[in-house]
C-alpha cells in the first residue's frame, strides 16, 4: 500500500474511544423506540422523541460532527416513516435559519478586511491605562461585534481571545511563569462572561438564538431583531458595565495599572496601515445593516431581506468573494443541524410531544401563583445547564416544554417567552464547558477550576438579581407583561 493509501486510511479511520459511548447510545435509542408510547402520545410522536433524544445525546457526547448527526437523523426519520422527506426538509427554508447563515458569512468581512481587529485595538488604545480599563475595552469590543458575528465561539476564540491573551503576556501575565493573577485571569474571566452576555442580548449574536425565535411562534408570539434587542438593552447593559466591576473585586488582578497596553495597540495599529477601502466598505455596510435590522420593519424590509443586502454589497462591492462564501465551512454547517434539529422540535410539537410533556410537568407547580410557578421554572431551566456541555442542546431539550409549563400556569405568553430566552443563554456562565469559547478561554491556564465555577456561580446570581429585577421592571415599563 502506498504512502498516500496509508495517510487516506488513518485518516478515515474511526476512533474507537468513540465506540463504547456510540453503542451505548443505539441502545438507549432501541431501548426507547421499541418501548410502547405512554399513554396520551402516539407511536409516531414516541418514535420521533426516540430520534431526538439520540441526537440530543450524540450532540453531547460527539461521536461524530453535528451536521453528520443531522444528516443521520434525517435518514432514519425516512426510511423509518416516521416522517416524510418532505416533512425533513420543511425547516430548510426557515428565513430566521437563514439570518444566522448570512450573519456568518457578513462576519467573515469583519476579519477578513482586518476591521475587527482595528476596531478591538482602538478600544484598548482609550481604555487601556488601567486594568479596569482594558476590562472595559475588551468588554466595549464584544458588544460592538456581537450583532453581526452570529458565533459566540468565533467572535470569543477568534477575535477576542487572541487579544486578551497576547495583551497579558505582552504586560507579563502568564501562567507558565505562575504570573496569570497579575491580570490575565482577570482579563480571561472578563472576556468570556462578556461573551454570555452578549450572546443573551441579539438574535444574530449566538447560532441557537434563532432557534428560540421559531419556537416561540409556536406559542403566538413573533420575535423581530428589534424587539429581542429592545428587550434585552437594559439588563443587557447594566450586566455588562458592572460585569469588570464585579470580577475587579472577585477576581481582584495584581497589577492595576497598564501604560504598555496603549503602546501595544499603538505597535499593532501601525503594523495594520491606514485604513483600507474595504474596511470603509465593510463599516458602512455595518452601518447599515444596524440601521435596517433595528427600523427595516417601518419600510417593509425583514432582518433577513436586509442581511441578504448586506452581503449582496459586499460581493458587489468585493470585500466577499464567491470562494469565501463557499469556503465559510461553520455557516454550512450550522444551516444543516440547525435546520435539522428544528424541523426535530417543530413535529414533537405538532406530534402532541411537546402539550403531553407540559401537563405532566404542570402538575408539580399547579398550585403555585404563575409568578412563583415561573420563578421554580427558570431556576430549574438555569441550573439544568450544569447537565450540557452544548447552550443549542440544552435549548433544544427543554426550551420548549418549560416556556409551555410557564404559559399553562398563567404567565403572560412573551414573557415567558423571552425569560427562558435570556436565561437559557445566560446558563452558560455557570461552567467552562457552558458554551464552546468557554473551554478556550478555560485551556489558557490563566483561571483555575475552582476559581471558574466560583465565579460561574456568583455570576448566575448576579444574573438573577439584574435579569430577574431590573429585567422584570424594564419589560413591564415597555408592556411586555
Amino acid at each position: 500500500m502506498s504512502m498516500s493509501s496509508v495517510a487516506l486510511a488513518n485518516k478515515y479511520t474511526w476512533d474507537g474511544a468513540k465506540i463504547k459511548p456510540t453503542l451505548m447510545i443505539l441502545a438507549l435509542a432501541f431501548a426507547i423506540w421499541f418501548t410502547p408510547a405512554p399513554a396520551g402520545l402516539s407511536v409516531q410522536a414516541w418514535h420521533l422523541f426516540a430520534v431526538f433524544i439520540t441526537s440530543i445525546i450524540c450532540i453531547v457526547v460527539k461521536p461524530l460532527p453535528m451536521g453528520a448527526i443531522s444528516i443521520i437523523s434525517i435518514a432514519t426519520c425516512v426510511f423509518t416513516k416516521t416522517l416524510t422527506m418532505e416533512q425533513c426538509l420543511s425547516s430548510f427554508n426557515s428565513s430566521t435559519v437563514w439570518l444566522i447563515v448570512i450573519a456568518f458569512l457578513l462576519a467573515r468581512g469583519f476579519i477578513k478586511t482586518g476591521l475587527a481587529a482595528r476596531i478591538a485595538y482602538y478600544f484598548v488604545y482609550f481604555f487601556g491605562k488601567s486594568t479596569l480599563g482594558l476590562g472595559y475595552g475588551l468588554m466595549l469590543t464584544e458588544f460592538m461585534l456581537a450583532p453581526f458575528i452570529p458565533s459566540n465561539t468565533a467572535r470569543g476564540a477568534g477575535i477576542i481571545y487572541p487579544l486578551a491573551t497576547s495583551l497579558s503576556k505582552e504586560l507579563g501575565s502568564d501562567p507558565k511563569d505562575n504570573t496569570q493573577s497579575k491580570m490575565g485571569s482577570y482579563l480571561i474571566t472578563i472576556c468570556y462572561n462578556t461573551n454570555v452576555i452578549t450572546s443573551t442580548m441579539f438574535i444574530t449574536a449566538m447560532a441557537a438564538n434563532p432557534l428560540m425565535v421559531d419556537f416561540a411562534k409556536n406559542f403566538g408570539v413573533e420575535l423581530s431583531w428589534l424587539s429581542w434587542a429592545k428587550a434585552t438593552i437594559v439588563p443587557g447593559i447594566i450586566s455588562l458595565i458592572t460585569l469588570p466591576l464585579i470580577l475587579y473585586y472577585a477576581n481582584p488582578p495584581t497589577v492595576k495599572q497598564t501604560p504598555g497596553a496603549k503602546e501595544f495597540a499603538t505597535k499593532s495599529l501601525k503594523e495594520m496601515g491606514p485604513i483600507s477601502i474595504n474596511e470603509i466598505f465593510m463599516l458602512t455596510t455595518f452601518g447599515l445593516l444596524l440601521f435596517l435590522w433595528m427600523f427595516g420593519s417601518k419600510f417593509g424590509v425583514d432582518a433577513t431581506s436586509a442581511a441578504f443586502l448586506g452581503l449582496a454589497l459586499l460581493l458587489v462591492g468585493g470585500v466577499l468573494t464567491w470562494e469565501d462564501i463557499l469556503s465559510e465551512k461553520n455557516a454550512w454547517d450550522t444551516f444543516v443541524w440547525l435546520t435539522t434539529l428544528l424541523m426535530l422540535t417543530s413535529f414533537l410539537g405538532k406530534f402532541g410531544m411537546i402539550t403531553w410533556f407540559s401537563e405532566h410537568m404542570k402538575n408539580l407547580v399547579i398550585n403555585f401563583s404563575w409568578p412563583a410557578a415561573l420563578a421554580i421554572l427558570l431556576t430549574a431551566f438555569f441550573y439544568s445547564h450544569y447537565f450540557f456541555a452544548s447552550l443549542t442542546a440544552h435549548i433544544t431539550s427543554l426550551y420548549s416544554a418549560f416556556t409551555a409549563v410557564a404559559i399553562a400556569t398563567g404567565t403572560p405568553p412573551m414573557l415567558a417567552c423571552l425569560m427562558f430566552a435570556f436565561i437559557a443563554t445566560l446558563s452558560a456562565c455557570t461552567t467552562h464547558y457552558g458554551t464552546g469559547c468557554g473551554l478556550v478561554y478555560f485551556g489558557t491556564g490563566y483561571v483555575s477550576f475552582k476559581r471558574w465555577w466560583g465565579i460561574g456561580a456568583l455570576m448566575g446570581f448576579v444574573h438573577v438579581i439584574v435579569w430577574c429585577g431590573f429585567g422584570l421592571a424594564w419589560w413591564k415599563f415597555i408592556g411586555i407583561w
